[in-house]
C-alpha cells in the first residue's frame, strides 16, 4: 500500500470515473486503474462497483476512503513540518475568494505578497461561499477569504478585517438629503441587491430584517455592484456597498455615498481553512500581508457585524 495508491483511490471516489480521476491526477487512465486494482488485490476487497455508471463505492470502500483521507493528509503534514523547520515558504497554494471581495481586496495585497514570497505559486479561484466550503472539505483549496461567521464544524475562521456597509443614495432619493443614515431608515422595497447566492445580499436582508425581496416592476439578477450603482443613478432605488468598493468611485459618484451613524453595520471578512490545516506557514504569511495592508485602508473602529447568520 502506498500514498500514491490512496491518492488515486480518493480521486476515483470523488469523480466516480476512472478516466476523469486519472486526468485530475495527471496520470494515464491505465496507470491509475492498475494501481487501484493492485490495492484491491492486496486488501482482498473491492473498493468500487465498476458495473454501475457512475461508479459507486462499496460499503467497505466508504470506510477505506475515509481512512485514506486521514492518511494522505497526515503524510502531507510531515512535509509541512519539514518545510516549517527549514523556514521554507513556497510551493503551490490554492486560495478561494468570494465574488464580492475579489475585485477590491486582490489588487490591494497580491503584488505585495508575490514580491515578499516569490517562491509561493498562488493559485486564486473566485467562488461563492458554498463552493468554497465544499472545496475546503475536499482538499481542493488550501484556504479562502469569505464573509463570516459561517459556523462550519471543520473550518477555522480567522478575521482579517471588518468592512462597513455604505449607502449609495442618489440625490433625488427619499434619503438623498440625509447626512447620515441608520438601519431603521432602510426600506427593503427600494434597495437594489445582488442576485441570490451572494452572502453580501443575505447580510443586507438581515440588516433590513426582511425575509424576501421582490418588485412589481422588474426582477434583477446581477452579480455586479457597478450595475447596481448605474440603476440607482437611473432612479430605480438605492443600494448598499462594501466600504472598499467605494474607494475607487469617481468624485461624482462619491457625492451619493451616505455613511451610517456609529456603530456602522459591517461584515466580518475572514481567512478560512480546514481545522486539519496544512501549509501553515503560507497561511500565516498571507494573513499578515492582508491585515497589514487593509488595516490602513479601513479607518472605521465602531462597527456592528452583520452576517447571513444574524437573525
Amino acid at each position: 500500500m502506498t500514498i500514491t495508491q490512496l491518492q488515486y483511490v480518493l480521486a476515483v471516489a470523488e469523480y466516480k470515473n476512472f478516466t476523469l480521476a486519472a486526468e485530475k491526477s495527471f496520470v494515464t487512465q491505465p496507470t491509475l486503474s492498475m494501481q487501484v486494482q493492485k490495492l484491491e488485490d492486496e486488501l482482498d476487497i473491492l473498493l468500487f462497483d465498476r458495473s454501475k455508471k457512475p461508479i459507486t463505492i462499496t460499503d467497505v470502500g466508504e470506510k477505506i476512503v475515509a481512512q485514506a483521507k486521514n492518511i494522505v493528509n497526515e503524510a502531507a503534514r510531515i512535509k509541512d513540518i519539514v518545510e516549517q523547520e527549514k523556514g521554507f515558504i513556497g510551493g503551490d497554494y490554492v486560495l478561494g475568494i468570494i465574488p464580492t471581495i475579489m475585485p477590491t481586496l486582490l489588487p490591494m495585497f497580491l503584488k505585495n505578497f508575490i514580491h515578499k514570497y516569490p517562491k509561493v505559486n498562488l493559485i486564486i479561484k473566485e467562488q461563492n461561499t458554498e463552493s468554497l466550503i465544499q472545496n475546503i472539505e475536499d482538499g481542493h483549496i488550501d484556504a479562502a477569504i469569505a464573509a463570516t461567521p459561517l459556523e462550519v464544524d471543520f473550518i477555522t475562521e480567522r478575521p482579517l478585517y471588518y468592512e462597513p456597509f455604505v449607502g449609495y443614495v442618489p440625490k433625488d432619493h427619499r434619503l438623498g438629503k440625509s447626512n447620515q443614515i441608520t438601519p431603521d431608515d432602510l426600506d427593503i422595497e427600494d434597495i437594489l441587491l445582488l442576485q441570490d447566492g451572494h452572502c453580501f445580499r443575505e447580510g443586507i436582508l438581515n440588516l433590513c430584517k426582511a425575509p424576501k425581496i421582490g418588485s412589481e416592476h422588474f426582477s434583477l439578477q446581477s452579480g455586479s455592484f457597478e450595475t447596481l450603482i448605474n440603476l440607482s443613478n437611473e432612479g430605480l432605488g438605492m443600494t448598499l456597498l462594501p466600504y472598499l468598493n467605494t474607494l475607487e468611485l469617481d468624485d461624482v459618484k462619491k457625492k451619493n455615498l451616505k455613511y451610517f451613524k456609529d456603530p456602522s453595520p459591517a461584515r466580518e471578512v475572514s481567512l478560512i481553512y480546514h481545522k486539519k490545516e496544512l501549509k501553515v506557514q503560507i497561511t500565516e504569511a498571507l494573513r499578515d500581508v492582508i491585515t497589514g495592508i487593509v488595516r490602513g485602508a479601513i479607518a472605521f473602529q465602531d462597527v456592528k457585524i452583520i452576517s447571513p447568520l444574524n437573525k
